[in-house]
């Protein structure tokens, strides 16, 4: 009397229908749940660099002894001591200041 093919497919048709509605209703939570998370991460990180807001006043000095022997179109340089380069100054950055001194 009744054709059960017909009824299992119908049966099939109906979870996946009902399935395929759950997740279309869960769609708005899962994409703020995912939003929340992306803001958190992004809080952690700080804030971002404003070029408007920086500035910076540094001085360096840089000195080093080198000789440079020119014999036949070969060049040989000899470092006779080491380069010193020395940073100082400050900068400003929003309402944080930063002492440049660290970088000796």
């Amino acid at each position: 009397m009744f054709n059960r093919k017909g009824q299992s497919t119908l049966e099939y048709a109906l979870i996946v229908a009902v399935v395929v509605a759950g997740l279309l209703l869960m769609q708005h939570y899962v994409k703020r749940g995912y939003a929340g998370r992306l803001k958190t991460a992004s809080d952690d990180m700080g804030e971002q660099f404003d070029p408007v807001k920086y500035s910076g006043n540094f001085t360096i000095n840089q000195s080093s002894r080198v000789s440079q022997t020119v014999t036949n179109r070969a060049s040989t340089t000899n470092h006779l001591a080491n380069q010193i380069s020395n940073r100082t100054g400050n900068e400003t950055l929003n309402a944080f200041n930063v002492d440049a001194n660290v970088y000796n």
